[in-house]
């Protein structure tokens, strides 16, 4: 955005200096011509199908609001998952593939690093909630909260910032 700005900055000084050398340069003229400094752009309007896609995850996320209440009495208090140990090493490979893009795209300047960032912190703030609600009390607990609060949340506000950071950038 800043190399984008200054480029308009240099265009509009051009622009001053082409007017002024033609103001010289011709005689009889009473007044000098107003150049804004700054031309106000117009913002692109949204694509029709992006406005519909829009209202249709409204529409979704509405839609499973009474089905959180149908799972949250309905699911049984204890489950056995038969593929438990392949779904956390995915989990947390997910997350190491995150942070390494995240990190590379970071160390590189490519501003596609808030998009690596953002699904990393959401892998990692999921991984911390999981962690936690499913750990046996005791011991388990004690890790999972520790793990949590000393490693996957930091991570996570961390890639929330560098998220936040470039898309405040490029508004």
């Amino acid at each position: 955005m800043k190399g984008r700005a200054d480029g308009e900055r240099s265009k509009t000084m051009r622009q001053l200096l082409l007017r002024e050398d033609e103001l010289t340069g011709a005689e009889g003229l009473g007044r000098a011509e107003v150049i804004p400094l700054r031309e106000e752009v117009e913002k692109p309007r949204s694509a029709r199908g992006m406005g519909r896609a829009g209202w249709l995850l409204d529409a979704c996320g509405l839609a499973l609001l009474p089905w959180l209440y149908v799972l949250a009495t309905g699911l049984p208090a204890n489950a056995t998952a038969e593929h438990w140990p392949i779904a956390w090493v995915g989990l947390d490979a997910l997350e190491a593939l995150g942070l390494i893009a995240t990190g590379l795209l970071a160390a590189r300047g490519d501003r596609r690093h808030a998009l690596a960032a953002a699904a990393t912190a959401t892998l990692l703030v999921v991984d911390a909630w999981f962690d936690t609600t499913t750990a046996a009390p005791g011991g388990d607990f004690a890790a999972a909260l520790a793990m949590a609060l000393g490693a996957e949340l930091p991570l996570a506000a961390l890639c929330g910032r560098l998220a936040l950071r470039a898309l405040s950038r490029l508004a």
